[in-house]
């Protein structure tokens, strides 16, 4: 884990502010769905918070960031509005695409989250697209798009990392490395253990870190992010990790041992942080303590403003859509 001098008690603030409030958002979401106020397919990625808090905390506010069907962290994490991001799931019209979206179609750009999507890999040419309208930019302005395992094995996977390599764009990808694509376990469709060695093959600058290390992660991203703020290129980074819940709210998620979940338990990177800024001293119990209770307020009210929203009307259903 990083060491003391590489994190001081503000950053442990931001960065466990940020984990806290996903895991309470998500675990809300979760009881959201049990209850059928939020309908439909949802993806949560309990477990894997550090990913998203890492990354996205060494951005700016003028970057951009695109997710994967499973977005809701990088959303959180870019700075998104709780209410307006649960009134989405919840099919509000309150909600950022007023309730039309869903899990999977969160834009929040008055933060520079640009999509999330319900194609594997979907956002992977956009991010490209949009990071060379950024290096033509030229205000050092980075994207950063986020994937899971199963989207290294699409073509749009390749082809968006050999242009992004070409034209040397400013567009750092950040791989999830969960060890499933769906439910189907990594040695099942890629006899390619390291995803990063992808990148390599493009001449990409990669890394593959723990990614249920928030430090790590952290310094990992900052360094890919200076590269491609200062003109270097791009960047890619494959973070280990792993989802404690099944790959939708529901899934019984028969195809993993409990013995593997159980060991991944023993790695949750909330718990792991909590340890660090202990051994640290970088936060007080009380500060800790009270980063936590807020965050849960924060989560609490925003369900409760989302749940407040009536639906959309029939008016609406046809405003935002596009020939």
């Amino acid at each position: 884990m990083a060491a003391k001098s590489q994190l001081d008690g503000g950053t442990a603030q931001a960065l466990l502010e940020t984990m806290w409030t996903i895991r309470l958002f998500e675990e809300r979401v979760t009881e959201l769905c049990g209850t059928n106020e939020i309908p439909g397919l949802t993806h949560v990625g309990i477990g894997q918070e550090a990913v998203a808090a890492g990354t996205c905390s060494v951005l700016r506010r003028d970057d951009y960031v695109y997710g994967s069907h499973r977005c809701h962290a990088p959303a959180i994490a870019k700075g998104a509005d709780l209410g307006r991001l649960m009134a989405e799931l919840a099919g509000r019209s309150g909600g950022y695409c007023a309730g039309k979206g869903g899990s999977m179609h969160i834009v929040a750009a008055e933060v520079g989250f640009l999509s999330g999507t319900g194609v594997v890999g979907g956002t992977l040419p956009l991010a490209v697209g949009s990071a060379l309208v950024c290096r033509d930019h030229g205000r050092g302005q980075v994207v950063m798009v986020f994937f899971g395992d199963g989207a290294a094995q699409a073509g749009l996977f390749h082809e968006s990392l050999n242009l992004a390599s070409l034209w040397e764009l400013p567009v750092i990808f950040v791989c999830e490395n969960n060890g499933y694509a769906e439910f189907t376990p990594l040695s099942a469709h890629t006899k390619v253990e390291r995803l990063a060695s992808h990148a390599t093959t493009y001449a990409i600058p990669c890394r593959t870190v723990d990614g249920n290390d928030v430090g790590a992660v952290r310094q990992a991203a900052a360094e890919a992010v200076e590269t491609a703020r200062g003109g270097g290129g791009p960047g890619f980074l494959e973070c280990l990790t792993y989802r404690l819940r099944g790959h939708y709210v529901g899934d019984p998620a028969k195809y993993r041992e409990l013995s593997e979940v159980g060991e991944w338990k023993k790695k949750d990177p909330l718990q792991r942080f909590l340890e660090v800024v202990a051994r640290h001293a970088l936060l007080t119990a009380e500060e800790v303590e009270a980063v936590e209770r807020q965050a849960r307020e924060r989560v609490e009210a925003a369900a409760q403003t989302a749940l407040a929203s009536p639906p959309p009307t029939i008016d609406q259903t046809e405003s935002h859509v596009y020939a």
